[in-house]
């Protein structure tokens, strides 16, 4: 029998502006040993629903702040091997604000257009489960 990872889950951020621009966060990443241009996430605290870690998250990363928030999807990133599931939210009506990155995260934060995503996602420079998941999600079905 495999071994099951346990996990408490994450929030995903797909926060997009008045012009309809995605704010993405670029970070390196151990396992691949990249930098990956990915969605703001992270891992809920113990207790914490995934809205307030979604809040929290956001703002940590990127300074954001938003007034409008929708939960559009929930989903398991990993099954065969991870209990995790992920929630992904939908933040509009942002406003810039001031980043609290955790101490080992060393993030640049950038507005791109719809268009160019779906173009990085169709050239493979976007790989990243959850941000594949986010942008086209968003571009099938918008905030239903």
């Amino acid at each position: 029998m495999r071994e099951i990872i346990h996990h408490r889950g994450s929030a995903v951020i797909l926060p997009v502006n008045a012009e309809g621009h995605v704010l993405m966060v670029r970070q390196y990443r151990l396992a691949p040993r990249a930098f990956l241009w990915e969605l703001p996430a992270g891992t809920l605290d113990a207790g914490e629903a995934p809205l307030h870690a979604a809040h929290r998250e956001l703002r940590e990363e990127t300074g954001y702040v938003a007034r409008r928030w929708s939960r559009l999807v929930k989903f398991y990133p990993s099954p065969g091997i991870l209990d995790e599931e992920m929630t992904l939210f939908l933040a509009q009506q942002i406003r810039a604000g001031v980043a609290h990155p955790e101490s080992d995260e060393r993030i640049v934060a950038r507005f791109f257009p719809l268009a160019e995503l779906l173009r990085r996602i169709r050239t493979g420079a976007i790989r990243d489960a959850k941000t594949l998941v986010g942008l086209l999600y968003w571009q099938q079905w918008g905030s239903v």
